[in-house]
C-alpha cells in the first residue's frame, strides 16, 4: 500500500486546514489508518487514528477537540480536518496504516507502516 498525503500549506494561528490521504489500492476500507506528524528536530508524533468502518477514533491529547479524522471508503480517502490551529501544530503530516489491527489504540509510530510522502503544515503566529 502506498499513501500520499496532501493539503498542507501556510495558515495563520486560529485557522483551519483539511488534509487528505490517498491510497494506491482500492482496499483502504479494510485498513485501520492514522495520521502522524513530525516537527523539525522532533520525533514523529501520533495525531489520530480511525477504524475500518470509521465509527471509532482516537486522538492525541494535544489535538483532541480541534482535529477530526474521517474516511471516505467509497473514494478510498482519509482526511484530517484541523481547526483552531496553533504554531506548535507546525510539522510534516503523514498518513500510515496500522500494521496489525490487534494494536488498535497504539500511538507508537513503529506500530504503523506504509508511510508515504508527507505534507507540510505551517502555522504562523
Amino acid at each position: 500500500v502506498q499513501l500520499q498525503a496532501s493539503g498542507g500549506g501556510l495558515v495563520q494561528a486560529g485557522g483551519s486546514l483539511r488534509l487528505s490521504c490517498a491510497a494506491s489500492v482500492r482496499t483502504l476500507s479494510s485498513l485501520v489508518v492514522g495520521w502522524f506528524r513530525q516537527a523539525r528536530g522532533k520525533e514523529r508524533e501520533f495525531v489520530a487514528a480511525i477504524n475500518r468502518s470509521g465509527n471509532l477514533r482516537y486522538y492525541s491529547d494535544s489535538v483532541k477537540g480541534r482535529f477530526t479524522i474521517s474516511r471516505d471508503n467509497a473514494n478510498n480517502n482519509l482526511y484530517l480536518q484541523m481547526n483552531s490551529l496553533k504554531p506548535e501544530d507546525t510539522a510534516v503530516y503523514y498518513c500510515a496504516v496500522l500494521a496489525d489491527s490487534r494494536n488498535w489504540g497504539s500511538t507508537e509510530w513503529t506500530a504503523f507502516g506504509s508511510w508515504g510522502q508527507g505534507t507540510l503544515v505551517t502555522v504562523s503566529s
